[in-house]
């Protein structure tokens, strides 16, 4: 909702002084279609040849989040450092080898189906599962698998940007191509210079309407949206740090209440929930 009326009162401030101030909308909205074409086609078009396909499908698959809101809420931390408690918990009273069961087959594991929220997500079980279970097989030790941990997660963070830079990219294209339609609109407009001042005075202002849509589509319209996708994606990488604070620091030696406080304290503090709400909902999972 915040994105469309930002996009509104934009727009509508940008259009509505302009009108208000006595500008012929006449002029926009008839030059309008032929200058999106041109901008917008030569645009999608270079952005299809700058792209490889997966990052293309990313990009599509990405786009509908900025309309939703963001899924890193409190609720869904306090719920990952409960699974994570739950989990280090029974490791610490009955030992590493009496989670393998868990983490062979989350699905059909109690703990993780007690967190459905967290439990579903497909990348986090994965993430965790697979780090628990080098933790079970004792071949590594806890800088072996922190530098995993780092190489893994910086993956993820070159993999989820990968759209994100396809965006900015596009954005700094649009004001060259509406620059490219305001030529194309002065070439038509120097073959018909024969014609009289009022018929070449309109040509003229429809080829500045390709300026001005380039510019506008590039910093009004294309540039938030890949900012605010970033902030979406920054909040995806802080759930995966969470969990790699929380095993190494079990992976250290600490008990885990202190190991998802250790994970606690990596969490912005927009969503960060507090000691004595994390200590209450464990408490209440028990």
């Amino acid at each position: 909702m915040i994105v469309i009326v930002g996009y509104v009162v934009s727009m509508g401030c940008i259009f509505g002084v302009y009108v208000f101030h006595g500008g012929n909308i006449e002029v926009i909205l008839k030059a309008l279609p032929f200058e999106l074409i041109t901008i917008f086609g030569g645009a999608l078009g270079a952005f299809a040849v700058n792209n490889q396909p997966k990052v293309l499908k990313a990009t599509m698959k990405l786009i509908p989040q900025a309309l939703k809101g963001s899924k890193y809420t409190k609720a869904r931390y306090l719920e990952l450092m409960a699974l994570l408690y739950d989990i280090l918990q029974k490791a610490r009273k009955e030992g590493l080898m009496a989670i393998e069961k868990d983490v062979e087959d989350p699905h059909a594991s109690e703990i993780f189906n007690k967190y459905p929220t967290v439990g579903s997500d497909h990348h986090v079980v994965e993430f965790m599962t697979d780090y628990l279970r080098m933790m079970v097989s004792g071949n590594l030790n806890a800088h072996e698998i922190e530098s995993l941990m780092d190489s893994e997660i910086d993956t993820h963070h070159a993999e989820a940007h990968a759209p994100i830079a396809a965006i900015a990219r596009l954005a700094g294209a649009l004001p060259a191509f509406g620059i490219v339609a305001a030529v194309l609109g002065v070439v038509n407009t120097m073959g018909s210079v024969g014609q009289p001042p009022a018929v070449l005075g309109g040509m003229i202002a429809s080829a500045l309407v390709g300026t001005f849509l380039g510019i506008l589509l590039a910093y009004g319209v294309v540039e938030p949206l890949g900012g605010l996708l970033e902030q979406k994606t920054e909040d995806g990488a802080k759930e995966l740090q969470c969990i790699k604070t929380t095993l190494l620091a079990s992976m250290q030696g600490y008990n885990p209440s202190t190991a998802i406080e250790f994970g606690r304290k990596v969490l912005f503090s927009t969503e960060r929930p507090s000691f004595t709400e994390l200590e209450s909902y464990v408490r209440g999972k028990k």
